[in-house]
Order: structure tokens, then sequence, then C-alpha cells
């Protein structure tokens, strides 16, 4: 008999809206889909493993010179300093390294990703652990060192529409490519966009499109845990002979 072998889920809300959509006055749509997608993910797969990380409510350190002169240095010469300079950003780029898949609550600020959220890319985007970099290396000087197989998933809310692509405001979306550019740059790059739009206008569209965004999320959850689970088993122990 075999179970399945337990994944690593990284949980990520950045709103600024402390609540849930539906639930809580002025509550988030991102949390709410993101809320969603955890609880219907722990159900079909107890045994997993969920980090939250809410970087909305705790937002990262951003980059500094101080950051930035320690990140560059080599490892083993590394001052106390500069490891505490440090020290925020492994441990993010630590969960991100375990995790099989990594939710993401996003919502379109001003056309882009949250500050804080921004913020958390940065921290995790570090050279010699999530990305390679030999100026003498043949061809492509930059390689990602994420190992292969983790999921993305991407769960965004925006005021007006039209942002998919093709829609009259695909060019102003910078949320899906805030996230997947620097996410595939480190090797991230199989990724799934669940979105709420008509946010203010707060209309009958809006219900509607909370009710598809919460379907997708609804399928997404069933075609992810099978995918990401066909390969992962692990043997249980043989049962005695009688």
């Amino acid at each position: 008999m075999s179970l399945p072998e337990p994944l690593r889920l990284l949980h990520i809300d950045s709103s600024a809206r402390p609540g849930l959509s539906g639930r809580d006055r002025h509550g988030s749509h991102t949390r709410r889909l993101s809320r969603r997608f955890v609880d219907r993910w722990s159900a079909l797969r107890p045994r997993d493993e969920v980090t939250d990380r809410d970087v909305g409510a705790a937002p990262p350190n951003p980059v500094s010179a101080a950051w930035i002169a320690a990140a560059f240095c080599p490892p083993d010469r590394r001052d106390d300093a500069q490891r505490a300079v440090l020290a925020e950003s492994d441990r993010l780029t630590a969960e991100l390294m375990a995790a099989d898949l990594l939710v993401i609550g996003a919502p379109m600020y001003n056309f882009g990703v949250p500050a804080p959220l921004k913020a958390w890319i940065d921290n995790i985007v570090r050279v010699g652990v999530t990305f390679g970099f030999d100026r003498a290396r043949a061809g492509e000087p930059y390689w990602p060192l994420l190992a292969p197989g983790k999921r993305l998933v991407i769960l965004t809310a925006r005021g007006d529409f039209g942002y998919d692509p093709g829609g009259r405001l695909a060019a102003r979306n910078l949320v899906e490519a805030g996230l997947t550019v620097p996410l595939a740059y480190i090797g991230l790059t199989d990724s799934d966009t669940v979105a709420v739009e008509y946010d203010e206008f707060a209309d009958a569209r809006l219900s509607a499109s909370l009710a598809r965004a919460e379907a997708a999320v609804d399928r997404l959850v069933e075609r992810l845990s099978a995918d990401l689970g066909a390969g992962s088993t692990v043997m249980s122990a043989p049962e005695p002979s009688s």
C-alpha cells in the first residue's frame, strides 16, 4: 500500500486589507481566494505542510546598500553584521526553496504588485542562492538554481476589467509579469492565474467575477493536487506476514 508523499505549500498574502471579502467589511478578494485555495487543498491532502507568510501584515525589509554588499560578498567572507542583514532573506529563500507549490495572493495596486510583495521578490532573488552567475560562462552567464517541478499560483484582484491577454487593458497588467518574470528567472516557470475584476464597480459584475474566480480556484486545486501528487508517493511499511 502506498500513501501520497507530503508536499509543501507556501502561501503568501500581500493585500493591505486584513480581512476576507464576503465575510469582513472591506475585506480582501485575494485573501478570500487564497484562503479558499489553501483550505480546499488541505481538505484533499491533509498530510501536506502549509507555510503561511503574510507580507501584507509583516512586510519584509526592502533591499538596502548593506543588503547588496552582503549578498554579493562570498559567504565565507561575510562578517556578523552582513549575516544579520541577510538573515530575513535567508528565511524567505529557505521557505521558497522547500516549497513544491507557491500560492500568492497579489492584488493589483497601480497596475503592479503591492510594495511588500515586491520587497519579498527582491529578498528571494539571490545570487548564489536562487540563481547562479558566472561572467566567464559560455553563452548565458545567469542560470536558475531552484529545483525543477515547483508550481506557482497567482490569485489577483483588479479594480477595472479587461486585463487578461487580448483585453482592453492587457498592456497595463504588470501583476502577472511582475511575478512570473523574476520567478521564472530563478527556475519557477509553471504558473496559473485566477483573477477577480470589477472591484471598483461593486455591482453584479463583481459578484459574477467572484463566483467565476472561486469556481476556477476549485478546479485548479483539483488539477494541481492530481498533477503534483501523481509522481509523489511514499511506500508505507509492509504488512507483517501471517
